[in-house]
């Protein structure tokens, strides 16, 4: 009877310190947020990752009552910043803006990465964007087709930029590579600014860029833009064709940017920055700066931006596949 009583009472202990707990935690994912939240953006300053970071990030501190801090972590496609998050505490307070390349593409590029697709926690898609075929424009070509001719006629000598291995702009320099035959040279940079900034001084021939980063460049005529990878043209360049009216049938790259957060991350608290983060994207003015850039506002739940984000590693690593792109 006595051991009873006691195992009943260390029962009661237990589950005292549980619904302590609970309580505990129901109490801080109510204050929260009460101190400044962290926004990962494995990307260097100027990019597109970038962009939509600071024009979301704004609005959310706004919302929030509390700071958003964009920590800009570049390099290593993206690794350096998604080992970042991975680390951090999944409290709501460390955000990251993921993307194609570190949450798609570098699962089926990389043969060994530090982390899972199991270590990350879905908001909502931010934003979608086409890339653009961009050249220098001292590049006598003037159309997709020139440059192909042009790059056929010197074989090695031409070079394509991208922001990094493994995003959706090199990957997109690569199919246009596999899809004309051509011999091109890649030249990769720790961010789109930077490799932007080459080549518009010359320094590389060409780059299949997200629209957004290269924008200002073209409007300004610093850079020509020779084609677009969306299905359809983009009201902001209505001049400039797509791939499939430039010839090139199956080179269609929609290029994705959304919050993910560590694992673990309450549910509730995901929800809540979902919800926030969709009505930041429904307000006119910020739909209206998303629109210049070219881009695609989203907003979804987190179910339905997790499943996408699954489907997104099936489809590149096809991809990498069929481009013949060496495992780093």
């Amino acid at each position: 009877m006595t051991e009873r009583r006691g195992s009943a009472r260390m029962l009661a202990a237990v589950a005292a310190a549980l619904g302590l707990a609970a309580g505990l935690m129901d109490t801080a994912q109510a204050a929260w947020p009460d101190k400044p939240v962290r926004l990962i953006v494995p990307a260097a300053a100027g990019g597109t990752t970038d962009i939509a970071s600071r024009l979301v990030g704004k609005r959310l501190g706004e919302v929030l009552g509390q700071p958003v801090v964009v920590d800009n972590r570049a390099g290593g496609a993206g690794i350096i910043g998604a080992q970042a998050l991975r680390q951090a505490a999944p409290d709501g307070y460390t955000l990251m803006m993921g993307n194609i390349g570190p949450n798609a593409i570098n699962y089926g590029l990389y043969k060994q990465l530090p982390y899972r697709a199991e270590d990350f926690a879905p908001v909502t898609l931010v934003v979608s964007v086409p890339n653009v075929l961009v050249v220098n424009p001292k590049v006598p070509a003037k159309s997709v087709a020139e440059l192909v001719a042009l790059a056929k006629a010197e074989p090695g000598k031409l070079s394509f930029a991208s922001s990094g291995t493994g995003q959706s702009v090199h990957l997109s320099g690569e199919l246009f590579k596999k899809r004309t035959g051509i011999d091109i040279i890649h030249v990769p940079y720790k961010g789109a600014a930077p490799a932007v900034a080459d080549l518009v001084a010359g320094q590389v021939t060409m780059m299949v860029d997200n629209l957004p980063s290269s924008m200002a460049q073209i409007q300004a005529g610093k850079l020509r833009a020779l084609a677009v990878t969306s299905a359809a043209r983009v009201p902001e360049l209505p001049d400039v064709p797509t791939m499939k009216e430039a010839g090139l049938d199956d080179f269609q790259v929609t290029a994705w940017f959304g919050l993910v957060a560590p694992a673990g991350t309450p549910p509730a608290l995901v929800s809540r920055l979902q919800k926030a983060v969709a009505a930041i994207l429904a307000e006119p003015e910020v739909k209206a700066r998303l629109a210049e850039l070219g881009g695609m506002p989203g907003g979804d739940t987190p179910e339905h931006f997790a499943a996408f984000i699954n489907a997104e590693r099936v489809r590149w690593a096809r991809v990498v596949k069929d481009t013949g792109i060496p495992l780093q």
